[in-house]
C-alpha cells in the first residue's frame, strides 16, 4: 500500500472516530440525565416492611443509574399528610408516593380495586393479575383520568382480622362497632352494623387506647406488635377477608412517567419488582415469630364465625353489584378479577391446597 495514501485514510479514520467519540458524550447524557424525585409514602419509618420497600425503590434506582437518577424518599406527613399522598402525585407536588389505592375510595370506589376489596383475590392472585392478566393495563387506564401511573410495589399477604376490645362472636355483637378499616370494606361493614373509620396507622393506637374506636385492624403481627395494639385491645381476630392479598403501588405522576427516559422507566420497574418481592418475603419470615410473641404476651386468637362470615360475603356482593350498576370502570376491573380468581382457585385446589393442608396436618400432629 502507497505510504501516503494509508497516512491519509487513517487520518480520516481518526477524524471520523474522535467526531463519533464526540457525539457520543451528549448522547449519553441525553440517555441518562440528572433527575432527582421526590417520593412521599403513606407510611412511618417504623413501619419497616411497607417503608423499607420503597428504601429498596430508592436503592436500586440510584446504583442501576449510576447516581442520575436519585429518588428522595419521605414518610408520610413530611411533605404531605400520609393519606394525601395520591393527591400529591396527581398534582404534581411531589413525582411518586408509596400508598394504597383503596385509601382514595372517597373519590371513586374503583380505587378500592387496586388494593383489594372483600373476599377478593389472594396475594399469590392478586400479583398475577396485576403482571399476567392486564390488571396493571386496566388500574392504569382507570388512574390515567387523575394524571397518575402505578407500578406494584409490594404484597402484605393475607392479613389479620385485627383487635377487639371484646370479644365478638355474632352479627349482633358488630352492631354499633367503631372500628378503624379502610377501603371499601367500610361500606361492607357499615351493611352488617359496623361504624367504620378510617384513621392514618400512626393514630390508630390512641384512638383504640381513648376508646375513640372499639377495633381496628392494620396488616398483621409483625406490624401490630409494633404498633402495641395488643396492649390496649386483647382479641385477635382473623382473617381479613377483606385484604385476603392487598397491593402497595407506587404512583407516579403521569406526566412526569411519560417523561422519563425509556432506559429509566425500565431501571424504576425492576426497582419496584424488587421491593415488591422483598415485601411479601419479609412479611412471611417475621408473621410466624411476631405470631408466637403476642400470644405469650396475653394476645387471645379468635377466628371470625361462620356467621360472621357468611353475613359478610352476602353484604360484599351485594356491594359490588350496587356500585357496578352506574360505575362502569369499577365494573370492568371487578369483572376482570372475578373471572380471574375463579380459574385460580380451580387450580389452587388441586395441587397447592392439598398439599398445604396435608401439610398443616401433619404440622398439628406434632410429626412435621
Amino acid at each position: 500500500m502507497n505510504r501516503r495514501n494509508f497516512i491519509r485514510q487513517a487520518g480520516t479514520a481518526g477524524i471520523l472516530a474522535g467526531s463519533a467519540a464526540t457525539l457520543a458524550t451528549p448522547a449519553i447524557a441525553q440517555e441518562n440525565p440528572k433527575i432527582t424525585w421526590r417520593m412521599t409514602s403513606s407510611f412511618t419509618k417504623g413501619l419497616d416492611i411497607l417503608f423499607g420497600a420503597a428504601e429498596i425503590v430508592a436503592e436500586h434506582v440510584r446504583e442501576a443509574s449510576n447516581g442520575n437518577f436519585v429518588i428522595q424518599h419521605f414518610a408520610g406527613g413530611e411533605i404531605v399528610p400520609a393519606l394525601q399522598a395520591a393527591d400529591a402525585v396527581s398534582s404534581g407536588t411531589v413525582e411518586m408516593a408509596h400508598t394504597c389505592a383503596y385509601y382514595y375510595v372517597g373519590k371513586d370506589p374503583t380505587f378500592a380495586l387496586g388494593t383489594a376489596v372483600p373476599f377478593g383475590l389472594n396475594a399469590r392472585q392478586t400479583n398475577a393479575w396485576f403482571n399476567q392478566a392486564g390488571g396493571n393495563e386496566l388500574l392504569n387506564e382507570f388512574l390515567s383520568g387523575y394524571n397518575i401511573h402505578s407500578i406494584l410495589l409490594g404484597n402484605t399477604g393475607a392479613q389479620m382480622g385485627g383487635w377487639f376490645r371484646k370479644e365478638i362472636n355474632t352479627i349482633e355483637d358488630l352492631k354499633g362497632l367503631k372500628m378503624r378499616i379502610a377501603g371499601l370494606t367500610g361500606q361492607v361493614m357499615s351493611k352488617v352494623g359496623v361504624t367504620p373509620q378510617q384513621i392514618a396507622g400512626g393514630d390508630v393506637y390512641a384512638a383504640l387506647e381513648k376508646g375513640t374506636i372499639d377495633a381496628t385492624e392494620f396488616v398483621g403481627p409483625y406490624d401490630d406488635q409494633k404498633l402495641g395494639f395488643h396492649k390496649v385491645a386483647k382479641y385477635y381476630y382473623y382473617p381479613a377477608w377483606w385484604e385476603g392479598g392487598p397491593a402497595v403501588h407506587a404512583f407516579v405522576n403521569l406526566e412526569k412517567w411519560n417523561s422519563l427516559p425509556e432506559n429509566y422507566k425500565r431501571i424504576l420497574q425492576d426497582a419496584c419488582a424488587a421491593g415488591s418481592a422483598s415485601m411479601l418475603e419479609r412479611y412471611d419470615a417475621r408473621n410466624p415469630v411476631a405470631l408466637k410473641e403476642l400470644v405469650a404476651a396475653g394476645a387471645i386468637l379468635r377466628p371470625f364465625s361462620q356467621e360472621i362470615l357468611d353475613a359478610s360475603y352476602k353484604a360484599a356482593q351485594e356491594t359490588y353489584a350496587e356500585i357496578s350498576a352506574s360505575n362502569p370502570a369499577f365494573k370492568k376491573i371487578y369483572d376482570s378479577q372475578q373471572a380471574f380468581k375463579k380459574d385460580a382457585y380451580l387450580w389452587a385446589q388441586i395441587a397447592e391446597y392439598s398439599y398445604d393442608t396435608f401439610m398443616m396436618i401433619q404440622q398439628r400432629n406434632g410429626t412435621l
